[in-house]
């Protein structure tokens, strides 16, 4: 069996999620749009730069929606995948991740984007293992603003497929052919750490990695 995982924003979809996400809040009303798109805008900033403070952008990122009742989460959530991920959602982009699917492939989607926004976004791929940044609740099942465990960034995207794989009782080493698609720099300890990266729809400096080391490079929205 193979195993392949796919990156999320700007490599499945040509927009960031999270930060589209926010700026449909601005839409709403549930976020003030001078402060919210200031602070969203710095931290897709410091995301790009590779100087993102995870746990300071998970506590910005959920203010505005994290008091919110079930029903009113659940409403906007729906009205968000209609009026935008799925409209984001390009052909070859869903062909690339059936093309695994119908190979046998092992698929999992690992983004630091907490899970709140990106596991419906998963289902619209029709990919069951999500591998996201996973945000704390309280007893009452509210998000609080706080990370748990590992946030799926940087190294930890390798931690957290590791400890995925270990729940399965399987290892990277059990694949004949580990692959993972990602278009951003921040990535490259996983990308380093399989045995086949691609560099997809990548930012210049990954794409001037990948030329230098050889990688496939796979432009999925040109």
């Amino acid at each position: 069996m193979n195993l392949t995982l796919f990156d999320l924003d700007g490599t499945l979809l040509p927009n960031d999620s999270d930060h589209a996400f926010g700026e449909y809040l601005v839409q709403i009303g549930w976020a003030d749009a001078e402060a919210h798109r200031r602070g969203n805008d710095q931290f897709y900033a410091d995301y790009l730069a590779g100087t993102l403070d995870m746990a300071a952008y998970v506590n910005f990122a959920t203010a505005p929606w994290r008091g919110r009742s079930a029903a009113d989460l659940a409403a906007v959530t729906e009205a968000f995948l209609a009026a935008v991920a799925r409209p984001a959602l390009h052909p070859a982009a869903l062909a690339l991740v059936q093309k695994h699917r119908a190979a046998g492939d092992l698929i999992a989607i690992v983004t630091a984007t907490n899970e709140f926004v990106t596991r419906p976004i998963a289902a619209l791929f029709g990919v069951e293992h999500l591998i996201a940044t996973d945000l704390v609740r309280d007893a009452d099942g509210r998000v609080t603003g706080a990370i748990r465990g590992v946030p799926a960034f940087r190294d930890g995207k390798i931690a957290r497929v590791a400890a995925w794989l270990a729940d399965r009782g399987q290892t990277l080493a059990d694949f004949d052919r580990c692959t993972f698609y990602s278009d951003s720099t921040n990535d490259l300890p996983l990308l380093e750490h399989v045995s086949h990266p691609v560099a997809t729809n990548p930012v210049p400096a990954l794409a001037a990695i990948a030329a230098q080391r050889g990688w496939p490079v796979l432009r999925l929205f040109a």
